[in-house]
């Protein structure tokens, strides 16, 4: 059995000090581009060394349960789709399929509607896809060529896909949270979903009527690219995206297709050229590939140190001090929320927060009377709000890293996710919708 210790999370604490406050100091002192600083990679730093030290066997063994982290299986998948989604759009913005896209999307869609029609477009493509991390990779890029034809605000655009991405992430039947909540709590997933989107949908319909306000007055400056042509390699990612494919393959297709398209429709473009974008493109991801990495040896340090299985213990002890625990539901749904909201900030990935919290809300609902579909919802819920905000979250690097923004400046347009935070404790606190779904 793991030893439970508090210590173990210090170092992501300290992590979170230096990276969050040097970039408030900085921008108090009125420092150009205050967040770039102390880059995120190099704040991790001390906080892994920290770990190193209150971490327990011989130097060898905590090193090799660093590296452990570092190679897991889900973190490995994640550093290769930054790969392939920074040459993806590097190539076909290199091309003029990101300008041809752009130019295509203001042709059709009213103005006053892009922002909403790109949520609705990449909630869609996410619900289908199962991942928000292929959805982002291969709508961000669209995004931020919307910004540059339109006066459409960069981080604003680029947290509207980031919401659209987390709706699909939390509803789509085979994304990995839905999996992991619906196996851990012992329901379906049918049941799960319908529960589901009597919460999610209030919020979605909330964020479309403030992106409309926020998008109505846009100014469009059409560009004079409109090649279908040039649109394949980006209609090809959507369609093989929504069909299902492995999210890796779809990329990989996305990178070769856009490579012929530059080969055969744009003048002087040559494959040394082809190779050239697609490096450039792997070191625009050269931030977050080395951060994500040392986010997952330093989430294994604290795990194997006992820090997630002590946070798992206090709410344990919280949740068992009702006498009568089926009279205090939301304190036991709130029990719930929190294990799994405190197990993300720590570990940074929404899959793995559920089903290491698992166990310990499943207990907690049957305590408390809490119906598993409705429990699982929950879970799947606020672990996708949290991952949605976390500035080291996996999908927020991978969308400011394409938008080429602070991650933490993104934070506060992700405007779907907080309103569907607010609307998941209105739910636990009114016990509405409470499971009974015919």
């Amino acid at each position: 059995m793991t030893q439970r210790s508090p210590w173990a999370l210090l170092p992501m604490l300290l992590f979170l000090a230096l990276f969050i406050g040097s970039g408030l100091y900085y921008q108090a002192a009125g420092v150009d581009y205050a967040f770039y600083q102390i880059s995120a990679p190099v704040a991790i730093l001390p906080a892994i060394i920290l770990a190193l030290l209150l971490a327990k066997g011989s130097l060898n063994e905590r090193v090799e349960t660093f590296i452990k982290g570092c190679g897991d299986h889900t973190l490995v998948t994640m550093l290769l789709i930054f790969l392939l989604a920074g040459g993806f759009a590097s190539v076909a913005k290199a091309v003029g399929g990101v300008d041809a896209t752009v130019n295509w999307g203001l042709a059709l869609i009213p103005s006053s509607l892009l922002l909403p029609g790109l949520f609705v477009m990449t909630a869609f493509m996410a619900t289908a896809m199962g991942t928000s991390m292929g959805t982002i990779a291969a709508v961000a890029p669209i995004a931020v060529g919307l910004t540059e034809a339109t006066d459409l605000p960069l981080l604003l655009t680029v947290g509207t896909v980031m919401g659209g991405a987390m709706f699909g992430d939390n509803l789509s039947i085979i994304s990995d949270t839905t999996i992991a909540a619906t196996r851990t709590q012992g329901c379906s997933m049918a049941d799960k979903f319908r529960l589901n989107l009597r919460i999610a949908l209030p919020a979605a319909l909330l964020t479309l009527v403030w992106l409309f306000f926020q998008g109505s007055d846009t100014q469009v400056t059409p560009g004079d690219d409109a090649s279908f042509i040039k649109v394949l390699p980006y209609l090809a990612v959507l369609i093989l995206a929504v069909a299902g494919l492995n999210v890796l393959v779809v990329l990989l297709t996305g990178i070769v297709l856009a490579g012929v398209v530059g080969l055969t429709q744009v003048a002087d473009y040559s494959v040394a050229q082809w190779s050239k974008d697609i490096y450039a493109g792997y070191t625009g991801m050269q931030e977050i590939l080395i951060l994500s990495l040392l986010i997952g040896g330093l989430g294994a340090m604290m795990k194997a140190g006992g820090g997630l299985a002590w946070l798992a213990n206090m709410i344990d002890r919280l949740s068992r001090s009702s006498e009568q625990p089926k009279a205090h539901r939301r304190a036991g749904e709130l029990s719930i929320s929190l294990a799994v909201a405190l197990s993300n900030a720590c570990t940074a990935n929404n899959t793995v927060a559920i089903l290491i919290s698992g166990s310990l809300a499943k207990d907690i609902a049957e305590r408390y009377g809490v119906d598993p579909k409705r429990s699982a919802s929950l879970m799947d819920i606020v672990s996708c709000v949290v991952q949605g905000i976390l500035p080291y979250g996996a999908q927020m690097l991978l969308a400011a890293s394409i938008a080429g923004v602070s991650p933490l400046q993104l934070v506060t347009t992700v405007v779907y996710c907080w309103l569907l935070g607010l609307m998941a404790l209105i739910s636990v606190l009114i016990g509405w919708p409470r499971g009974k779904v015919a």
